[in-house]
């Protein structure tokens, strides 16, 4: 099987496909550093569809999310958005935790895993 590879860098890619499925890299809002946690998930999401759109996937075919928060009283901001991004019925699996995230003017980063096609 082929492994396909999308946005890649030194050290990672942001989107791998393999069977079916894709895998995205954590995402942080690259355009909204120092923003809101709303802002910075939106601009977060909108990274997100458009990794997904040029696999051929969409949010209705998220599998699994995995999100880091950097405040965890910051998580009903961050859910607002989140749950007017995924389309009524297709939540996917998912975790939410706070850590300490690789540069300080971010405060969410999301990954996912999702399949492509239909």
């Amino acid at each position: 099987m082929q492994i396909d590879r999308y946005e890649t860098g030194k050290r990672m890619s942001q989107a791998v496909t393999y069977r079916g499925f894709v895998f995205l890299a954590g995402q942080v809002a690259i355009d909204a550093p120092g923003a809101s946690v709303r802002e910075q998930t939106t601009n977060v999401l909108a990274r997100i569809t458009r990794l997904l759109d040029g696999v051929g996937s969409n949010s209705t075919r998220i599998l699994s999310a995995t999100i880091w928060l950097a405040d965890m009283s910051k998580f009903e901001e961050m859910n607002a958005v989140w749950d007017a991004w995924v389309p009524s019925g297709h939540a996917p699996a998912r975790a939410t935790v706070e850590a300490r995230l690789a540069a300080p003017e971010f405060s969410v980063e999301i990954g996912m895993i999702a399949a492509i096609g239909e």
